[in-house]
């Protein structure tokens, strides 16, 4: 069975994102769990510097993860589990991230969309996903079955960052809001209807520092254009608020 393990901005500050993620997983009939005692995968005492702590706290998950197919909706858990469980532990771990799954279920046709409309969609590669993990095409593959892709001047490996990794978010408040508005604004300069990004600590910066450009993670976004044909859109759009 599946685990998905939310991580902890979409399990504790944006869980429209898991909410989004688990009803998608339901919609594609595809069985997996959930920790009811999640706890933090590693990944921000690793990037603050405190190796140490964070090589503990890897450790106290392994009876969680070993064995299993792990699904991640954060770009920070998904690297974190996938390379550095390795790198200190040595376990090498099943990770998918969600922008992969979502990408495979379109593909064969495992979930049903409204069809392609005529929204024009920029993409933010997250740090994490995209440089650290060189994870660039499957979200763009997810947004382009639905929508109208359009990039902005700096994109894959040469991404802005937006702002809130590495502890720059909690220390330096300002510096992670004027990073992040940067990024907005070569978003907005494309003339996009709507900002997509596949992680969740991306989307709380660059939605707190936009005024009037929507910001999705692309759980979300997907989710918005799922047919599910069972006249529950109008309760699924209520939950994932």
């Amino acid at each position: 069975m599946l685990l998905y393990f939310r991580g902890c901005t979409a399990r504790e500050k944006l869980n429209s994102i898991s909410k989004a993620t688990e009803r998608i997983l339901r919609a594609a009939n595809i069985k997996f769990e959930t920790l009811d005692d999640e706890k933090c995968c590693g990944s921000v005492l690793l990037r603050t510097g405190f190796l140490d702590d964070a090589i503990e706290q890897m450790n106290s998950n392994l009876k969680d993860l070993e064995g299993k197919v792990i699904l991640t909706s954060c770009a920070g858990c998904y690297k974190t589990l996938k390379e550095d469980y390795k790198k200190y532990l040595g376990i090498d771990l099943k990770v998918i991230h969600i922008s992969q799954l979502l990408e495979q279920l379109i593909k064969e046709d495992k979930i049903s969309l409204k069809g392609k409309d005529n929204l024009k969609v920029t993409y933010h590669d997250s740090c994490h996903l995209g440089r650290h993990a060189g994870e660039y095409e499957a979200p763009r593959n997810v947004i382009k079955a639905i929508s109208d892709l359009v990039e902005m001047e700096n994109i894959r490996e040469k991404s802005r960052c937006c702002g809130s990794g590495g502890g720059v978010k909690s220390a330096y408040g300002d510096l992670s809001n004027s990073i992040a508005d940067l990024r907005i604004k070569e978003a907005k300069g494309t003339d996009a209807d709507l900002l997509v990004t596949a992680c969740p600590f991306c989307k709380l910066n660059l939605n707190e520092n936009s005024e009037d450009l929507d910001v999705l993670d692309l759980s979300e976004f997907v989710l918005r254009h799922l047919d599910l044909n069972d006249g529950n859109d109008s309760t699924l759009e209520e939950e994932v608020q």
